[in-house]
């Protein structure tokens, strides 16, 4: 499995409103594209949100389904509310067996 282990440092103050965007729409909007959302985490600090988001078996799939992700139109018309949630982010390819 091809996926992607996230780490989002969160604007001080806004990681309920970020967990709450989080699950409301962009997990749904994920899976519609065929992303899957495996696991997430909140470090204790609450500054830090980790996150592991798989593409399938072909790594030709990260390509695809980041495009069909990226190019929805709810996330052309939101993705500047999106990131105004984040300070930085990492993004670690892996391979899960």
């Amino acid at each position: 499995m091809y996926a992607h282990l996230r780490i989002y440092t969160v604007n001080k103050g806004m990681m309920d409103a970020w967990l709450n965007l989080f699950k409301e729409k962009l997990i749904p909007l994920l899976t519609e594209v065929g992303i899957k959302v495996e696991s997430t985490w909140v470090n204790e600090e609450r500054s830090q949100f980790i996150w592991i988001r798989s593409y399938g078996n072909n790594k030709e799939e990260i390509v695809t389904k980041e495009k069909k992700f990226y190019g929805t139109k709810w996330w052309i018309d939101n993705v500047d509310m999106v990131r105004s949630h984040l300070a930085h982010r990492e993004i670690i390819d892996i391979i899960a067996n």
